[in-house]
């Protein structure tokens, strides 16, 4: 039998912060606890596109990019409730970041920047790092990002620790948003 829903949120709940922080899998552990939907900016883009975020950058520039990542996100923000776990630049871009503090609960997944280029390390596929020291371009966007991403009504410090930790710190903070 699964355990029983902790609550319902009356909107979405949207993930957002650094490369590597784990939007997408706390975000999928959070949606399971919540019984809702899990869904991936990033990957609803691909598929919108019918190219990787990195072709995206690298045909078209990160404007279009952040343009199409608008739509989708918009998109993605209509309808029932569900668990959102958005790129990191994503609330960077002003419309983004004002729909989306309009329409969801937001959460802010925030870790210092030794673990985030820890993570990052494990995979290829971030078109921000592409030939570039990680620990570098991570402290130079946290340096840009944080206060944006301050905003955020509700703040998580991600750790090493068990991801359902970070999972029931969010519960908590969204029973009482």
């Amino acid at each position: 039998m699964p355990p029983p829903i902790p609550f319902l949120p009356d909107k979405p709940v949207v993930l957002v912060g650094l490369m590597g922080v784990g939007k997408s899998s706390i975000g999928k552990r959070l949606a399971a606890r919540l019984h809702l939907p899990f869904v991936d900016a990033d990957h609803e883009i691909e598929q919108a596109a019918d190219l990787s975020i990195s072709e995206i950058f690298e045909r078209f520039g990160e404007p279009y990019f952040r343009d199409g990542e608008a739509r989708v996100i918009a998109r993605l923000l209509a309808g029932a409730p569900k668990v959102i776990a958005t790129g990191g630049g994503a609330f960077m871009h002003p419309r983004t970041r004002t729909q989306i503090l309009k329409s969801a609960h937001t959460c802010w997944l925030d870790a210092e920047i030794d673990v985030l280029a820890e993570r990052v390390a494990r995979k290829s596929h971030r078109p921000l790092l592409n030939g570039r020291d990680a620990k570098t371009v991570l402290a130079d966007l946290a340096s840009l990002r944080t206060p944006v991403y301050a905003l955020a009504p509700i703040h998580i410090k991600s750790t090493k620790g068990p991801p359902d930790m970070i999972v029931d710190q969010i519960i908590e903070k969204l029973r009482h948003a």
